[in-house]
């Protein structure tokens, strides 16, 4: 069911015209249909910013839930933005109390920047357990995205994330270990998830921490995980929210570090992404940077428009429906007021009533 564009952002606009729908408020009034409040942590840096609205409000939008969805993007003030950013952010976002007063059904959070050894030493680190401290009492179930769920494990469950030996960066198969819980029910049981970090949580320290493993890869580790009551946190390592071409916007953005002297060895491709046409295009591209870089001259326009037309995306569907699950679960569990999110007889500690009929 539809998304209601409840104020002005501009993502709203973006995905109408990606053939989305999108209702006013005036028209979503007319409808006699149940609302969703879905808030969205948004802490990624401001060149991602956009993209990351863009990227859950459409996952929320594909839902086949019957219901209108209301997300509410919000941050911490302690992230530094630059002018653009802080301007987007005032004018479009709302502030956590804002959050707090207004209560949410769902909540998303995203990640961030990482400028220090330990997670507890970044900026955003007191802000965000306030955020995760209100949602656990508050909130339905809590959806964290990559170091958002590294954040949490550290916090709540002492298992400290640690540093890869090289970044793990593509595409990568996954199989689901438990059919039956409901976040992965009638899903893929193969299927692909985009991964993009330095550091990682093992499966070892999920299961030491209580937590139940769904889904893993051979190469890449687990991408999704729940709490110890099968649904209060939904922990993604993986990012299936990527869009077709963000990992490519990735790889450009660190070829260009290379460019400018900012990065050391030319960027690695990421796995299992490009093609071998498309492998070869940017073996040509780099012959051609090199010599460009070696002879002073201007470099060379960065292929981006011929191999956007090469990629496959392996993972959007699988994504979709892992999230239309999620949704649909808050939709049963969520009464009208969304400050008391569960309804009488529902066991918080066993929201699911999984491990009851264990």
């Amino acid at each position: 069911m539809p998304l209601v564009a409840h104020n002005d952002l501009p993502a709203f606009k973006r995905l109408i015209q990606e053939g989305e729908t999108v209702l006013e408020p005036g028209r979503a009034r007319q409808q006699d249909i149940r609302e969703l409040h879905i808030g969205l942590l948004n802490m990624m840096p401001d060149a991602a910013l956009s993209a990351t609205e863009r990227q859950f409000f459409r996952l929320i939008g594909e839902s086949n839930q019957i219901a209108q969805f209301y997300v509410h993007p919000f941050t911490v003030k302690e992230l530094k933005r630059g002018a653009k950013a802080t301007e987007h952010i005032e004018k479009f976002y709302e502030s956590f109390d804002e959050i707090k007063q207004g209560g949410l059904d769902a909540l998303i959070i995203t990640g961030a920047n990482v400028t220090q050894p330990d997670l507890a030493m970044e900026p955003f680190w007191e802000p965000l357990i306030e955020v995760i401290d209100w949602a656990y009492n508050n909130v339905t179930s809590i959806l964290c995205s990559c170091l958002a769920t590294h954040a949490v494990l550290q916090f709540r469950y002492s298992q400290k994330r640690h540093p890869l030996h090289d970044k793990r960066w593509g595409v990568f198969h996954h199989r689901v270990l438990d059919r039956v819980h409901p976040l992965v029910n009638d899903v893929n049981t193969l299927f692909d998830v985009p991964h993009s970090r330095f550091n990682e949580v093992t499966r070892e320290q999920f299961e030491t921490a209580g937590l139940h493993v769904l889904v893993e890869s051979r190469e890449a580790g687990v991408h999704l995980a729940v709490s110890e009551d099968l649904f209060r946190f939904v922990y993604f390592q993986g990012h299936p929210e990527y869009d077709l071409v963000s990992l490519l916007k990735e790889y450009k953005r660190e070829v260009m570090l290379y460019a400018s002297g900012e990065r050391k060895e030319y960027p690695p491709c990421p796995e299992n992404y490009f093609g071998r046409k498309t492998q070869a295009v940017l073996e040509e591209y780099r012959a051609a940077l090199s010599g460009a870089m070696k002879q002073g001259e201007s470099l060379p326009e960065f292929p981006e428009k011929l191999i956007a037309g090469w990629l496959h995306n392996t993972w959007h569907d699988t994504a979709e429906a892992v999230i239309n699950n999620w949704i649909g679960k808050v939709y049963q569990l969520t009464n009208n007021d969304r400050k008391l999110p569960f309804m009488e007889g529902i066991d918080p500690q066993d929201p699911l009533g999984i491990l009851s009929a264990n």
